[in-house]
């Protein structure tokens, strides 16, 4: 899913409470920063002035047309105004950036470190691709007001009152004829316009919607072929584009009465003031200067009238846009980073003492149901059972990413609740079915499990999970980029990549969730030598399909709806004569052949 685009930022209301609310942004700027950002304001209000300075020139330069010595003198002036104009927006443009690339570099470290520090179920109940627009569209807006629309907007405003005020000073008769005429027409305009930009929006959801037709057919082709359903697809695009036709032909028709009413209504009131004030020149009321000026002041005015609802739209998204920022940095996150000297590692027996549970998003149905067993140091039980009988709910809770609802879970005879989060999880190494890779080196995809390794002990890990020879066959080594996900490795070659890695977290208590369950022969066997001495000296959990795994474990627990229905060793559960697991290996299918995962679907959204 892609990150939202800026105009799917949702628009606040302009309150005290949502003004008080952005106004914590300015908690994070630097108190240098604050300082340079008044300075800046304070050239974006000279800025403001000389912008005013042009037109009032300009009139002065037409009742002088005549006199050679005021037009050097005026000259002179413009050369100064547009030097200072230069100079002021380059200082106000050169402090705003800085002082807002500062305050976007703290709220994206911050908003990705509370997004990072979440627990488990926020980011079930979160889509990845939200999460993704917070620290990019959120952001981008953020950093677009801070940068320009806040500063255009507060320019227009003095423009606005400088310019009504410059206005009345000219000429009050024909001040009062412009309030008559003009802004009537700007208000007209921007009602007009924001009716305009509603059906655009619609028209852009309908070409999304196409886009979304389009991708689904295209993504799906084989069902639509294999149910030979590509003229029932063209129909439902083909009544979706027409609905944009027409929908695009209304707005193209509305653009066209908008430029035909600005036209008649804008250019006509502007025409009408001329038509006034040309009046007033010839009763010696005003000089032809002044006029040309007042139409440039008007000018001035209606423009930024008609710029300050888009500014005001843009500031009511950065204020939307801080909100959604502010509920992430304010959520509450895992106490993960440990303080002080790295703790030893937990080990010890493993045990869960009536353990039961289930997923926050589901609590009526409990996945877990009273689970007491205790693992030796140094010894491995294996875990088998059906889709949804919890074993990878065992080391989602041994992880902590949840907590049990009832019962608890020793290490060590360390109640894990109380055990520091970062020391539990650095003591223990997943090596889990689908391998995700990050899109880097292999080194430094191996590196991942103990950034502080030496380059030799990255290479002794990879030759203890037998994977060094398949990365020299590589051109660049320890250097080839695995791609994507890792795409640009097989499956086993991926397997012996993470297994490395667990080496090198040297971890006290292991745990392999159906690592080798989707290889083939080849591939297994290799993954298995590489497993095996892993696993040696270390107390280990394995979750497995394949009964090669299973046999050579310590003791095995079959967990059927959520409880133990059987646990022994290999021996003493094919002893039973009406026993579950009897019966699987009996059949002589593989467990994988039988057993599925249990995490439901929408815990590993």
């Amino acid at each position: 899913m892609s990150a939202r685009n800026d105009r799917d930022i949702p628009k606040a209301r302009i309150n005290w409470p949502s003004i008080k609310r952005s106004l914590r942004l300015f908690s994070l700027i630097r108190k240098s920063d604050r300082w340079l950002f008044g300075i800046g304001t304070i050239f974006l209000a000279l800025t403001a002035v000389t912008s005013l300075l042009f037109p009032a020139l300009l009139g002065k330069l037409v009742d002088a047309r005549t006199n050679v010595n005021q037009l050097k003198t005026l000259a002179i002036y413009f050369v100064y105004l547009f030097i200072a104009q230069a100079v002021f927006s380059f200082l106000r443009i050169g402090l705003y950036v800085r002082v807002t690339e500062n305050l976007t570099f703290a709220l994206r470290k911050k908003l990705y470190g509370s997004v990072l520090l979440q627990n488990m179920d926020f980011f079930h109940q979160n889509r990845v691709g939200d999460l993704l627009s917070r620290l990019t569209a959120d952001i981008g807006q953020i950093q677009d007001t801070f940068s320009t629309n806040l500063a255009m907007f507060l320019r227009q405003v003095l423009v606005i009152f400088g310019g009504i005020a410059w206005l009345f000073i000219t000429s009050q008769k024909l001040a009062l004829y412009m309030l008559i005429s003009v802004p009537v027409v700007i208000v007209i305009s921007l009602f007009f316009g924001r009716y305009i930009r509603k059906v655009s929006r619609q028209v852009q959801e309908l070409t999304g919607n196409n886009s979304v037709i389009a991708e689904e057919t295209f993504t799906g082709i084989q069902n639509v072929k294999a149910f030979s359903n590509e003229t029932y697809e063209l129909n439902r695009f083909g009544a979706d584009v027409e609905n944009l036709r027409r929908q695009s032909i209304f707005r193209g028709l509305l653009r066209g009465a908008f430029s035909s009413f600005i036209i008649i209504c804008l250019f006509g009131s502007i025409v009408w003031l001329i038509f006034m004030g040309l009046g007033m020149v010839r009763t010696g009321e005003m000089e032809i200067g002044e006029l040309f000026s007042f139409i440039m002041f008007t000018g001035f005015v209606g423009g930024s009238i008609g710029g300050l609802a888009e500014q005001f739209v843009q500031i009511q998204k950065t204020i939307g846009a801080v909100d959604r920022v502010l509920e992430l940095i304010d959520k509450p996150t895992e106490p993960l980073m440990h303080a002080g000297e790295p703790k030893e590692k937990l080990q010890g027996d493993v045990a869960f003492e009536h353990v039961a549970f289930h997923y926050p998003s589901r609590p009526g149905f409990e996945v877990l149901k009273d689970i007491d067993f205790r693992v030796p140091s140094g010894s491995t039980l294996a875990v088998v059972g059906p889709s949804g009988a919890g074993k990878s709910t065992l080391v989602n809770l041994l992880y902590r990413f949840y907590e049990p609802v009832s019962g608890r879970i020793c290490i060590g005879g360390e109640d894990i609740a109380n055990a520091d989060l970062f020391t539990l999880r650095n003591s223990m190494a997943l090596v889990p079915q689908e391998i995700i890779l990050f899109g880097g080196s292999i080194y430094e995809n191996i590196l991942y499990g103990n950034p502080q390794a030496t380059e030799a002990q990255v290479e002794q890990a990879a030759c203890n999970a037998n994977a060094h020879d398949f990365i020299m066959a590589f051109p660049e080594g320890y250097k080839t980029v695995v791609g994507d996900r890792g795409i640009k490795l097989s499956g086993g070659q991926r397997q012996r990549i993470a297994i490395a890695r667990a080496m090198l977290k040297d971890p006290r208590l292991l745990i392999l969730d159906e690592a080798t369950s989707s290889l083939d022969s080849e591939s297994e066997q290799q993954v298995q030598e590489a497993l095996q001495h892993l696993m040696e000296g270390r107390t280990s959990i394995v979750i497995a399909h394949r009964l090669s795994t299973i046999r050579n474990a310590d003791q095995i627990i079959v967990l059927q709806g959520g409880h133990i229905a059987e646990q022994g060793s290999h021996e003493a559960l094919m002893a039973r004569s009406s026993g579950i697991y009897r019966r699987m290996v009996e059949r002589q299918q593989e467990p994988g052949d039988f057993w599925g995962d249990d995490t439901p679907a929408s815990e590993n959204a």
